[in-house]
């Protein structure tokens, strides 16, 4: 026979029914099976082993022996974490808890002991050179000095060690990495910038108040009076503004009987981010109400400062029988008044609702009486007014929001008084109440002033000329001057 001669095949005859027999795709699947994984049963059933000389061709093992490697890595970067966090602090925390593996879980002791405090540092050689007093090592071309490229990236990837535990350095276990100066002084300043950003995201977590304003502060003091029974239940947030944000609650029972408490409350909690109030200062350092302990007092308890504020004005309000909420109590800086509404549905504003002529042009005389009552009997500028203060409720206008309301004899009364006239005045002119007057004739109208001014410029420069006379006046004689000198009580306008 020929060597390179083609081989003698004998083909086996199969019938096609033996082909398309379930029996034997099913023993063919078998023995491939088989062939391919001949351990699989045994390392399911039997305790995980690692070593050397394991068979490595099971997709079962190799998933096993991956997750027991990440597992040791977790619980070494746990170890590392809970190392630093507890330094030499007689207090210490455990992660024990958050561990993959647990000592009773290993299969070997090493588990149990960090892998920081062997010999087995990956960040460090496995010996350890150290430059001598002279900067250098070595002769001739060997010459090794501190400045040597690897030593130093050696050296660095060792102290990123020292940094906060939250940066995440990566996974560099078993790589000889080497970071230059410039790749570890941007870790660096990253993991400081992170550090600080992480410490003012607390800051404000703890101190200042979230979203919905429920900081745990304030969360303390609602559960305080839902567990005095002053507060039935909170039903939840009504209204949100860049000042404060306003619950819905039902009222309970007031521990003295003097005071009813309303069956529907509003829970007006003033936010403590400051953020908001550095430029809203002007309506409470010139008060002379509180111009004496605004100098004394930190920028938080000026929110409490600003609280108050609001309670003393709705009481001044309230007095003068302008519609208005009531108060019922102030706690720091959470404010409980009478809820504007019914059944948990506020009422809406001014701009909001949909009136008639005739409803209109009553709810505008009725603003302007309230702004010269404001004025003349409550001695007080709203100095925010518009068609987003007011509400209508019952067929009538009622006012919120006067935290900012100052008196007339503030630096800034008249030019605040100025401002509210002019919202007010294109409110109503916009909405077709042919009687409204234009700003300058509402401005003498509520303040008794009778400024005979052509233009708006000139109007202004006169109210800034009554201003400077009125501060003048306290600084010389040390008292304010009484409501100005005005040419009389302002008319009454009627409908």
């Amino acid at each position: 026979q020929c060597p390179w001669g083609a081989p003698n095949t004998t083909s086996i005859s199969c019938s096609l029914a033996d082909v398309m027999s379930e029996q034997l795709a099913k023993e063919l699947q078998l023995e491939e099976e088989n062939a391919a994984f001949p351990e699989v049963v045994a390392v399911a059933e039997g305790p995980f082993i690692t070593g050397e000389n394991v068979d490595t061709s099971s997709d079962l093992m190799l998933a096993q022996m991956l997750q027991m490697e990440f597992d040791r890595e977790y619980d070494a970067q746990l170890r590392r974490e809970e190392k630093k966090i507890n330094g030499d602090s007689k207090v210490s925390i455990s992660f024990e808890n958050y561990r993959k593996l647990h000592p009773y879980d290993s299969d070997s002791s090493e588990d149990e002991v960090d892998w920081q405090d062997t010999r087995h540092d990956p960040y460090r050689a496995a010996k350890p050179t150290t430059t001598p007093r002279k900067g250098f090592i070595g002769k001739g071309k060997d010459i090794t000095t501190k400045h040597d490229e690897v030593v130093c990236g050696r050296k660095n990837t060792a102290r990123m060690e020292n940094f906060a535990p939250e940066f995440q350095v990566g996974d560099g276990i078993g790589m000889d990495l080497k970071l230059s100066n410039q790749v570890f002084n941007a870790l660096k300043q990253h993991a400081y910038s992170e550090e600080r950003r992480s410490a003012r995201l607390h800051e404000k977590k703890e101190h200042s108040t979230a979203e919905k304003a429920v900081d745990p502060k304030t969360r303390l003091l609602l559960y305080k009076m839902v567990n005095s029974g002053m507060l039935e239940t909170i039903t939840g947030c009504i209204s949100t503004g860049k000042e404060s944000v306003v619950f819905h609650a039902y009222g309970g029972k007031s521990a003295t009987e003097d005071k009813v408490i309303p069956p529907e409350c509003a829970i007006k909690v003033f936010k403590t981010t400051l953020n908001e109030f550095k430029n809203r200062d002007k309506y409470i350092k010139d008060d002379y109400r509180f111009k004496d302990r605004f100098s004394k007092l930190n920028p938080r308890k000026i929110i409490r400062m600003w609280a108050e504020k609001e309670m003393h004005n709705l009481t001044r309000m309230q007095n003068a029988g302008i519609p208005c909420p009531q108060v019922v109590i102030l706690k720091k800086h959470v404010l409980v008044m009478s809820f504007i509404g019914q059944d948990q549905v506020p009422a809406p504003k001014l701009k909001d609702v949909t009136l008639s002529s005739e409803d209109m042009k009553k709810a505008y005389y009725q603003v302007l009486n309230m702004m010269q009552q404001l004025y003349k009997e409550c001695n007080l500028v709203h100095a925010d007014l518009s068609e987003y203060n007011m509400l209508w409720h019952d067929g009538k206008v009622w006012l919120i929001d006067v935290s900012q309301s100052v008196e007339p004899t503030h630096p800034h009364g008249l030019e605040f008084l100025f401002r509210d006239c002019r919202n007010v005045s294109q409110f109503f002119q916009k909405v077709g109440v042919a009687e409204a007057l234009n700003e300058r004739q509402l401005f003498n109208a509520v303040s008794g002033f009778n400024i005979t001014a052509d233009n708006e410029v000139d109007f202004q420069a006169e109210i800034e000329a009554l201003e400077k006379m009125n501060e003048d006046h306290v600084q010389n004689h040390g008292k304010k001057l009484s409501m100005f000198s005005s040419d009389g009580d302002p008319p009454i306008y009627d409908e």
